[in-house]
C-alpha cells in the first residue's frame, strides 16, 4: 500500500493552492494521495468564514478531480464547510474513481490556554462533528478523524473496533504541542490499537497567524515512526505492508483480551456512525 503524503502551504488565495498542490509529480502506482487539515484555508479562525463552502464546492471538486486523475483513494485535506449556518471543519474521502466513501466533521474542537504557549478557540466559529467515520477500501476498513481527535483514547478504539486497520489523520499541531506531543501521540494511538497512523500536515509558514509544527509521519501498530517530514513544503511516498496489522493483533492479541465484562466503551450514536455514504 503506497501513501503519499503532501505536506503543503495554504495559499490565501484558493486557486494557486490547489495549482500547487497539481502541479506535484504523483507516480503512477500511488494507493492513497493525503492532504493536511485545513489545506486551503488558513489555520486561523478569522479566516473560517471567509473561506466556508458548501459540502461540494470548490475544495470537495478538486480533491474528487485529484481522485480520478491519479486514480488513488484521496484523503482529505479538511476544510470550512457550511451547512445551515453551522461551519464545520470537514474533510472528506474519495475513491479511485471520485465516489464520496466518507465525510468526517472533526468532533473535538481545539480549544486550549497553554500557559507561555499556544492559545487557540476553534468554538469560537466551528461547530462539532457527532459521527466516528471508518470507509471501505480493497486494503480493508480504515479510519479518519481530524487533528485534535486523535488525542481522545476513546474515539481510537472506536475506529479500530469497527474494524479500521489505518488512521488517517489530517492534523495541524503547533510549535507548542508539536514538540511535546506529536510523535508521541500518533506512537500511542497505533501502539493501542495495533494500526498504522498517518497524519499529514501543513508546512510551517512563519509568517503565518497560526504556525503549524509540520512532521507529517507514519507510525505502525507497533508503536515505530516509518517516516517523518521535517516543517518545509513537501511530499513523502511511504510503501507499508497493511498485513502488519493483522500479524501484530495475533502475536499480542489487546482487543481480544479486552475484559468487556469489567468495562465497556459505548457509541452512543451509532445511527449517525459514518461509513459509505
Amino acid at each position: 500500500m503506497k501513501i503519499l503524503q503532501i505536506q503543503s502551504h495554504t495559499n490565501s488565495l484558493l486557486q494557486k493552492t490547489f495549482q500547487a498542490i497539481a502541479q506535484i509529480d504523483i507516480p503512477d502506482d500511488i494507493d492513497f494521495i493525503c492532504l493536511p487539515e485545513m489545506f486551503a484555508c488558513p489555520y486561523d479562525t478569522k479566516c473560517f468564514p471567509d473561506y466556508a463552502e458548501p459540502f461540494e464546492g470548490a475544495c470537495f471538486q478538486f480533491m474528487q478531480q485529484l481522485a480520478i486523475r491519479h486514480h488513488a483513494y484521496v484523503i482529505g485535506g479538511s476544510f470550512p464547510e457550511i451547512d445551515h449556518g453551522h461551519i464545520y471543519n470537514t474533510a472528506p474521502v474519495f475513491d479511485r474513481s471520485g465516489r464520496l466513501l466518507a465525510r468526517h466533521r472533526k468532533m473535538h474542537l481545539f480549544d486550549i490556554q497553554v500557559q507561555g504557549g499556544q492559545h487557540f478557540k476553534e468554538s469560537d466559529i466551528l461547530s462539532a462533528g457527532d459521527a466516528v467515520t471508518t470507509f471501505p477500501t480493497e486494503f480493508g476498513t480504515m479510519g479518519i478523524c481530524i487533528c485534535y481527535d486523535i488525542r481522545f483514547p476513546e474515539l481510537g478504539r472506536l475506529m479500530a473496533l469497527h474494524g479500521a486497520r489505518c488512521f488517517f489523520v489530517p492534523a495541524a499541531f503547533n510549535q507548542t504541542t508539536g514538540p511535546a506531543h506529536w510523535e508521541l501521540t500518533f506512537r500511542a494511538q497505533a501502539l493501542f490499537n495495533q494500526v498504522f497512523c498517518v497524519a499529514t500536515a501543513p508546512a510551517l509558514d512563519p509568517h503565518a497567524s497560526y504556525h503549524s509544527w509540520g512532521h507529517s509521519l507514519i507510525t505502525d501498530p507497533w508503536g515505530r515512526v516509518v517516516t517523518q517530514a521535517g516543517t518545509d513544503a513537501c511530499s513523502q511516498i511511504t510503501s507499508i505492508d497493511i498485513n502488519d496489522t493483522e500479524q501484530v493483533r495475533q502475536q499480542l492479541p489487546l482487543l481480544k483480551h479486552r475484559r468487556t465484562d469489567l468495562y465497556r466503551l459505548e457509541e452512543q450514536h451509532e445511527k449517525n456512525r459514518n461509513q459509505t455514504m
